[in-house]
């Protein structure tokens, strides 16, 4: 039996939702699963990345996809939309239906659109015919949060500070995550 696959597929600008892609692969590790963190090509020469560009195939073979970018203006970012608007080829052939799916974000502020956001960047994922999951009110810390952490998935708050360091409750509702959507792929596949 092959061992389950996480892509964790992001855009990071500042940090804070490579941070957060970083916590979900520690709850996808801790299940035994593997956790392939990846980022999408930038429009911005600066941006240096902490993990390799995806490729395609890497999409199509993973088990299970966690989704993140920043909030921009209540949407996921032009550079993580540029990405799905290329996966055309990938939709006509059905290579992503049932496959579990999350998302997650970060904004500079409580009501910088982390929601909206969330459930933007859930459409191309229905679209592709994937199975989509957030976070249960189980989750203590979702009940706890002065910060970020959504039923849709998870979310950072960097304050005017701008800060990419998580919370408690962010890292806990991150870690959480990772863990479903790994144990969930796992019964899936």
């Amino acid at each position: 039996m092959s061992r389950t696959t996480v892509l964790i597929l992001y855009y990071s600008r500042h940090g804070s939702v490579a941070a957060l892609a970083e916590k979900i692969a520690v709850g996808v590790a801790a299940t035994g699963a593997t956790a392939m963190i990846r980022t999408v090509d930038g429009f911005n020469s600066e941006q240096s990345a902490r993990h390799p560009i995806i490729q395609k195939d890497e999409l199509i073979h993973a088990d299970a996809l966690a989704l993140g970018s920043p909030v921009r203006f209540g949407l996921m970012a032009a550079e993580m939309k540029a990405f799905w608007d290329n996966t055309s080829d990938i939709w006509l052939k059905g290579q992503l239906i049932d496959k579990p799916a999350g998302v997650f974000t970060s904004s500079s502020s409580m009501h910088g659109g982390n929601e909206a956001t969330l459930l933007g960047m859930m459409l191309p994922l229905l679209h592709h015919g994937m199975v989509l999951m957030g976070i249960p009110y189980e989750e203590p810390a979702l009940h706890q949060t002065q910060s970020g952490g959504t039923p849709y998935g998870p979310t950072h708050v960097s304050g005017s500070a701008a800060t990419t360091v998580l919370s408690a409750h962010e890292q806990q509702l991150a870690i959480s995550f990772g863990k479903r959507l790994a144990t969930i792929a796992g019964k899936l596949s």
